[in-house]
């Protein structure tokens, strides 16, 4: 069993809950145990799960969001 990590990502698009809601589901569709949190006036999201920021990033990029870092 792996341990969770936290990622910090940059994520640009979003601007409602809708995206919020979209973003989680879209972690959480990899990792049902992910934590995601959201600050949308910023842009940072907190996902704290076991799958790699490489996985985080694409779930979120599939959804049409851009990850800048």
């Amino acid at each position: 069993m792996s341990n969770t990590q936290t990622h910090q990502l940059q994520v640009k698009g979003m601007s409602c809950q809708h995206c919020v809601k979209a973003v989680t589901k879209a972690v959480q569709s990899q990792d049902p145990q992910a934590t995601v949190s959201v600050d949308l006036p910023s842009g940072q999201v907190t996902v704290q799960s076991v799958l790699p920021r490489s996985t985080v990033s694409q779930a979120i990029s599939e959804q049409g969001y851009e990850v800048q870092n």
